[in-house]
């Protein structure tokens, strides 16, 4: 399991926010307007750098995506097929109501099955991660709650 220090060096994971008192304030000069201008343009780069998901990364999600979301959707298209093939061929006599629960049951792991593939993708770029990705995603989903809870104190204290 990663330390704490290397859980929290994901280069596009936001920073905790520092309070407006501690920040400095631009160094007073003659060209004070544009000072100010090329500091606040810096900080947008900076924030903007810092929410871009790195395209290794994102890659990476795509292909979980795609594995952990489009064999359930899939089956879930295919089974209407499968199950008309059961019926015209007098083999079985299937309620309509399985059919939906089932082919329902296989979209749904279809939509939970995006949601997988982005937290069991690893985050950091340099590191793939395992095939299942189950150690990712209890790391990424920890992440995802941690900062949810951080979030719902900053509203409570606004």
């Amino acid at each position: 399991m990663p330390s704490k220090s290397s859980r929290n060096s994901l280069p596009f994971e936001p920073q905790q926010k520092k309070n407006k008192k501690s920040q400095k304030s631009p160094p007073k000069s003659s060209n004070t307007a544009k000072t100010t201008k090329n500091v606040q343009k810096n900080r947008k780069n900076s924030d903007a750098s810092l929410s871009v998901i790195p395209e290794q990364v994102s890659q990476r999600m795509i292909k979980r995506m795609a594995i952990f979301s489009g064999i359930p959707t899939a089956l879930g298209m295919s089974s209407f097929f499968v199950f008309y093939w059961i019926v015209s061929h007098e083999w079985l006599d299937i309620p309509t109501s399985a059919v939906g629960a089932v082919s329902l049951g296989l979209f749904g792991l279809g939509v939970l099955g995006l949601s997988y593939g982005i937290f069991s993708s690893s985050w950091d770029e340099n590191r793939v991660g395992s095939w299942w990705g189950w150690e990712e995603f209890t790391q990424n989903f920890g992440r995802m709650m941690n900062a949810w809870g951080k979030a719902k104190q900053d509203s409570k204290k606004n």
